[in-house]
């Protein structure tokens, strides 16, 4: 490993590793992990992702007699995320402009390491620690979706997977995925329109009698891409939609789910010519379930501890999107917080991260082992 988290850094954003091409990552990290002293394993869940890398885990027996810590990073990113030049200005990190920089997540995986290694720099007797990182996260949460949970001893630990060094995600939504296949009937546009059914006017009815946007304080809705058509001069038969319902309510999840498919199917129901009938397949996936920890519980606390130690500014908040932590706190007995790393502009081409962030990532991650090893 490099001699200061800057140079780790920034020789991480340098491997390619889109999702399901982690392979030379997950080696990268296997041989830190092996130097620091880990017991290291790989998975089989490449083989269900058809990617070249399973999940990397990693465990650190510690000399406390205490149940593990978990820490999780991903090791994917998005695109463009090949070819990483690193630039360095004004105390931050950026790519010089034509891909990400991939600090989401790489440098949740620096910091994660380098408190370890300072840990044992300074010869400190910390709790056994549990690391995984996990592929295709970028893409559906595949890795933690097709990670054996059972495998893991901890109880609490974190998702380095945030913005904001020193505070914590104590909740997150669940999430339906939605797809209608909307079936209109076909005909020529110029010589005898009235003899099909338009699959897009269809959709565009249906559409404008949804919600959409942000329903109220738990919950959104979005119509997201819509696919169909062949030729001006043909009345399209076919439409795609793809749509998603988020809320932290399971209620409201599977009520405007509902409703949202009761809209297609009614607005499909008017349209038909002769024995023609309009009509809609319509598919639900739930991606994930939510999750909330009570800002009381041990592991919250911990995190304020480490925050104050640190002079950092500490909350406890409610994100609007997914992550693996929501798959592990689907373990009713874990407790899983998404932790800040400093990443900032993440999924796009200005992406950047702060120097000072990334030593005070790593410097939290430190106090946070620290805090939970003694208490």
């Amino acid at each position: 490993m490099n001699t200061n988290i800057k140079d780790y850094f920034i020789s991480l954003v340098k491997i390619d590793s889109e999702s399901k091409n982690e392979k030379e990552m997950a080696l990268k990290c296997e041989s830190d992990l092996k130097a620091l002293g880990a017991k290291v394993k790989f998975d089989n869940a490449h083989k269900i992702t058809k990617g070249n890398s399973g999940n990397l885990y990693a465990y650190f027996p510690g000399k406390v007699n205490k149940s593990p810590i978990l820490f999780c990073s991903h090791l994917d990113t998005v695109t463009p995320g090949n070819g990483i030049k690193p630039q360095i200005n004004n105390g931050r990190i950026t790519s010089d402009g034509t891909t990400i920089l991939g600090a989401d997540d790489k440098s949740g995986i620096a910091e994660i390491f380098w408190a370890i290694k300072e840990l044992q720099k300074e010869k400190f007797d910390y709790a056994p620690i549990e690391v995984l990182l996990t592929i295709s996260e970028e893409i559906g949460l595949l890795g933690s979706r097709n990670f054996s949970a059972n495998q893991l001893r901890s109880k609490i630990g974190y998702a380095v997977d945030g913005h904001h060094v020193g505070k914590v995600v104590v909740g997150a939504p669940a999430q339906n995925s939605i797809t209608y296949m909307i079936h209109g009937k076909e005909a020529h546009a110029g010589v005898e329109p009235e003899k099909g059914i338009n699959a897009i006017r269809l959709a565009a009815d249906a559409i404008s009698q949804m919600p959409q946007g942000k329903i109220d304080e738990e919950t959104t809705c979005n119509i997201g891409t819509i696919k169909g058509g062949k030729a001006t001069n043909i009345v399209p038969n076919q439409v795609e939609i793809k749509a998603e319902v988020r809320s932290h309510n399971p209620e409201k999840l599977h009520s405007l789910t509902n409703k949202m498919n009761q809209i297609m199917m009614h607005t499909c129901r008017k349209y038909h010519i002769g024995d023609f009938q309009a009509n809609v397949e319509i598919s639900v996936k739930k991606e994930y379930s939510s999750f909330r920890v009570d800002i009381d519980d041990e592991i919250v606390q911990i995190s304020r501890k480490a925050s104050e130690k640190l002079g950092l500014d500490f909350s406890a908040d409610i994100a609007g999107g997914g992550s693996d932590a929501n798959i592990f706190n689907e373990n009713k007995n874990m407790k899983i917080l998404i932790a800040g790393s400093g990443m900032q502009n993440v999924h796009t081409v200005d992406e950047f991260i702060f120097l000072r962030d990334l030593e005070n990532g790593y410097k939290w991650i430190k106090e946070v082992i620290k805090t939970y090893s003694e208490e």
